[in-house]
């Protein structure tokens, strides 16, 4: 008789144990779906917002390119902890591709003729490279890029020129 009754004790216990079990699991399943939803959208408001001045927006057959080569601009003097400043001057050697959309509207009016203000252009870049320290430079190429981008935006009032490509950098 004790035998049975510690049996049917055990499968009392199964029973509630299967039935929590059970109800904890529709409980969490509709919260985890609820999570990951919000999760996506969040996901999907971030990848706009980076989507949004992504270069990779304008096709390829729609890009057109221009070069400026081997422009040497003097960087800023850095500042160390205490407030010494570098006595050696620093320059930045680059070489820069200007990627331009041909199908946006002032390229008729301004990308076809790139050459005719290539001084104003490397005037601008210079102006914003010289801002930056030679360390500044190299530990943030990002910004460095996207601030002359920036700035030939600004020239322009334009954004047909949609991306500036740094190729290899030189900083001495």
């Amino acid at each position: 008789m004790k035998r049975n009754f510690i049996s049917i004790v055990i499968l009392a216990l199964l029973v509630v144990n299967i039935v929590l079990t059970s109800i904890m699991m529709f409980s969490v399943v509709s919260t985890n779906r609820k999570t990951a939803d919000l999760v996506g959208d969040v996901a999907a408001a971030i990848s706009l917002d980076i989507d949004m001045g992504d270069a990779s927006a304008v096709a390829l057959e729609d890009t057109t390119t221009y070069t400026i080569a081997d422009m040497r601009i003097l960087l800023k003097k850095s500042v160390d902890a205490d407030g010494v400043q570098d006595e050696n001057d620093h320059y930045a050697m680059l070489t820069l591709v200007l990627s331009m959309n041909n199908k946006h509207e002032d390229y008729a009016k301004y990308g076809e003729d790139v050459t005719s203000r290539e001084d104003l252009i490397k005037g601008k870049i210079s102006d914003v490279v010289s801002q930056y320290t030679m360390e500044e430079a190299k530990n943030n190429p990002e910004k460095l890029r996207q601030d002359v981008l920036k700035g030939i935006q600004g020239l322009y009032s334009s954004d047909f020129i949609f991306d500036v490509t740094l190729v290899s950098p030189l900083y001495q």
